[in-house]
């Protein structure tokens, strides 16, 4: 068995090369990292960092970490096995990121661009840069461009205003707070529909007398941050579910 050696003298997939495509997903993946710590979500510019670091090293190992037993007609290697882990493993950072709270989904695009920069530095380590580059554009492209032009579609053709419904414990005064809130996110109330629920059935389950609660659907005109608006929404002392009728973001 011939082993082929790099410029360290070390089995071949230790040189510049291999170096230099693990560089480049570091910087990629920093990239997408700073954009999201730009916006304070929950997974920043470490978090994404060592994701595509780490998926380009797995891509590396795949590649070359066996050279050293092959041997033709017994062992041959299959790099696209790794590959299909590092797509399948992301799914335990992805799930730790995607929650519920109070009835509001959060963290699906954040766990998205955790797994887009796993294919992004794996596309690096397995020496495809043009693919790990277009890759990264197509991120913020998706991310900062497409949001914009949605917003930009749905005034010029006369779209529905985004709506929020917010349903809270009736008798302590949360409809100012809610309305407070939602002007200091930026945003101009066009209308405000309210709906009183008796809560029964939380009634029968729980065998309280609970106050009833009121379900208010809140028109939004401007260009505030919808998700942030949901996560503070959600936060405020009695509020029992926030959701979102007409835009599919999330907070994370």
């Amino acid at each position: 068995m011939v082993v082929v050696l790099d410029v360290f003298g070390e089995p071949i997939g230790q040189g510049w090369v291999q170096i230099g495509e693990l560089g480049v997903a570091w910087v990629l993946s920093a990239l997408i990292g700073f954009e999201r710590e730009l916006k304070q979500k929950a997974a920043g510019v470490r978090t994404y960092t060592v994701v595509g670091f780490g998926a380009a090293l797995f891509m590396l190992v795949s590649k070359y970490g066996f050279t050293d037993v092959l041997e033709p007609g017994k062992v041959i290697l299959d790099p696209s096995r790794v590959a299909a882990q590092i797509v399948s493993g992301l799914g335990f950072i992805g799930g730790g990121i995607i929650f519920v709270k109070r009835g509001s989904v959060r963290g699906l695009t954040t766990a998205a661009s955790i797994w887009l920069t796993a294919a992004i530095g794996a596309a690096a380590g397995a020496g495809l840069m043009v693919l790990a580059v277009l890759g990264t554009a197509g991120y913020f492209v998706t991310i900062i461009g497409l949001r914009p032009a949605a917003r930009g579609l749905r005034r010029r053709f006369g779209s529905v205003l985004p709506t929020v419904a917010v349903q809270y414990l009736d008798g302590r005064g949360l409809l100012r707070d809610i309305l407070s809130v939602v002007t200091d996110a930026g945003f101009l109330v066009a209308d405000v529909t309210t709906t009183r629920h008796r809560n029964d059935d939380r009634q029968a389950d729980t065998g309280t007398d609970e106050a009833p609660s009121v379900r208010v659907h809140v028109q939004l005109d401007g260009t505030g941050d919808l998700p942030a608006l949901i996560t503070s929404l959600a936060g405020i002392d009695g509020v029992l579910a926030v959701s979102s009728l007409d835009d599919e973001d999330e907070a994370i």
